[in-house]
């Protein structure tokens, strides 16, 4: 990494610079800007653009939406109310869990999905709307330090040029290969590495107002309507079998839909689109989300398993609490100290702890199929899948499933 930065120009000065504008760039620039900060973001593509993701959002999510100010205009655009969820085990066991039913009451009783090229266009437009200044098509290299710390990033312009952006602070929200996490340091994968497929397909039959996952004993996949006649279908499989995807990412995806017999016929009636897009390996996250002059958001910070569908949700709160924390930091002069950023680290644990320990539960739950559906049938006969969703939504908190009064009523 450079410690000087005399062999590039410098292009922009701010207060702070974020790296990726995806819902947490976007919605972090959107909120230094909107506080009065002078922001500047920088992404290597080109808006609007296609990303691979489950593209379901929660009520919670929605309600950060609204404070951002988007959501009708991603309703006008064709977003998709969701009511809730379905999952259906290996051996046929069911759910369903529905957001008005589980017993807290949401931001509003639906959520909503809709494609991440219609999303975080729309984001980065209000970023834009609100004073941020956007650079498209411009690649970080590297970060560079002095004696406080990072201080910006070297980057790549559209036309080759190498410059720099200078600022008091460097948000990192440049997803699971995060250069800026990477730099940083403390890198690390957990054990369940798996990577996800994901098509749209306009005409699959019987999808409803929910979204619908189905776990195989090879994976799980997740049908998830995002407007219009269109589903998103996301495959999911261990990075072991991912391996024989290479090249030939859509054949492996047909391929793939016959270890789900039933929803296979309902996908096979549609209409493919756009490519397959390929994601993975998930299990990542840093051990340092914050640095003298740096800070990491979304799956920079940490990257949830699709199973859960609340990336997105993860991403926008994650940029609301680093927003809170970085706000006072600025106030002062000079750069913004890993010491200031300290409340950001604790409300991220505070906000993701009860999260991370469900969606590990559940991960590693699919590992043992008998288990997974005896857990999934009581839950469907019980009443105790509204829970879970509102849970998994992030409206409920996480204790209500993680007692030992529910556990037990879930296994035996």
């Amino acid at each position: 990494m450079a410690s000087s930065t005399s062999a590039s120009p410098e292009l922009a000065r701010a207060d702070v610079l974020v790296v990726g504008g995806g819902p947490a760039g976007s919605a972090a620039a959107l909120l230094l800007a909107r506080a009065g900060r002078s922001v500047v973001l920088v992404d290597r593509a080109s808006f609007p653009r296609d990303k691979a993701c489950s593209e379901y959002m929660s009520p919670e999510a929605v309600r950060i939406l609204d404070r951002l100010g988007v959501v009708s205009a991603l309703e006008e655009a064709g977003a998709m109310p969701l009511a809730g969820t379905a999952v259906t085990a290996a051996r046929g066991a069911r759910l369903h869990g529905r957001f008005a039913l589980a017993g807290h009451r949401p931001f509003r009783p639906t959520g909503l999905s809709v494609s991440r090229r219609i999303l975080d266009h729309h984001l980065l437009q209000a970023a834009r709307d609100t004073g941020v200044r956007v650079l498209e098509r411009t690649t970080v290299e590297t970060l560079w330090r002095d004696a406080g710390g990072i201080g910006g990033v070297v980057l790549r312009k559209p036309d080759g040029s190498r410059a720099t952006v200078s600022a008091r602070l460097t948000i990192g929200a440049d997803g699971l290969r995060s250069v800026v996490g990477r730099q940083m340091g403390r890198r690390r994968r957990g054990g369940l590495r798996r990577l996800a497929f994901v098509a749209h397909v306009d005409g699959v039959a019987g999808m409803g107002d929910s979204a619908e996952m189905f776990v195989g004993r090879r994976g799980y996949l997740g049908l998830n309507p995002i407007g219009g006649d269109r589903t998103n279908v996301a495959l999911v499989v261990p990075a072991g079998r991912a391996a024989a995807a290479r090249g030939r990412p859509r054949e492996f995806f047909l391929d793939a839909l016959h270890d789900f017999p039933g929803v296979s016929d309902r996908v096979g009636c549609g209409r493919m689109t756009r490519p397959v897009l390929a994601t993975g390996p998930f299990a990542v996250w840093s051990g340092r989300v914050v640095s003298d002059g740096a800070a990491l958001v979304g799956d920079a910070a940490d990257f949830f398993d699709p199973f859960t569908g609340e990336g997105i949700y993860s991403a926008l709160r994650g940029a609301e609490l680093l927003a809170e924390a970085a706000l006072p930091a600025l106030r002062g002069p000079g750069r913004v100290t890993a010491r200031a950023l300290a409340p950001y680290r604790r409300a991220r644990r505070r906000a993701f702890g009860g999260k991370w320990a469900v969606e590990r539960l559940i991960g590693y739950g699919m590992t043992f199929p008998s288990l997974f559906n005896r857990a999934v049938g009581r839950l469907g006969r019980r009443g105790m899948a509204h829970t879970l969703i509102g849970v998994t939504a992030d409206f409920v908190p996480a204790r209500a499933v993680l007692n030992p009064v529910f556990l037990a009523r879930m296994l035996l």
